[in-house]
């Protein structure tokens, strides 16, 4: 899949910040390790993760050994991403690539804009703050 992204440079006294975004992503919770995997191997060196609940379309009962069981609700895992503008694509790709399984329910994923970051450690700001100095 190819993302198209402009990438902008803002000056602010001192510092050149380099654009970032915000991915979050809403997997299946059997497909987190793989997606972990993929993230970690495409060089994405932290992110959050988090179970959540969220509402589907798709609504039925299901019935397990006589008791029926309300599945309005769907159980899955969301990561959160902060990355610079020309790490986009890859990271979506990679979650892409290991949580497609072309079923309803594989999940979502939202790209957003990053205001700013700030590492509470250093007090670094902007794209500074995601990563450490090597």
């Amino acid at each position: 899949m190819k993302i198209v992204l402009n990438c902008f440079y803002t000056f602010a006294p001192n510092q050149l910040f380099i654009n970032m975004k915000k991915i979050e992503a809403i997997i299946r919770k059997t497909k987190f390790d793989e997606v972990k995997e993929a993230l970690m191997d495409a060089g994405i060196e932290w992110f959050s993760y988090y179970d959540v609940r969220g509402v589907g379309k798709t609504r039925q009962e299901r019935i397990y050994r006589g008791v029926v069981y309300d599945t309005s609700y769907i159980e899955r895992t969301m990561l959160t991403i902060v990355v610079r503008d020309v790490n986009v694509e890859r990271t979506v790709n990679a979650i892409l690539k290991t949580a497609q399984t072309g079923e309803i329910g594989d999940g979502r994923i939202f790209i957003l804009p990053m205001d700013d970051a700030i590492r509470i450690r250093t007090g670094d700001k902007g794209d500074t703050s995601l990563y450490d100095a090597k």
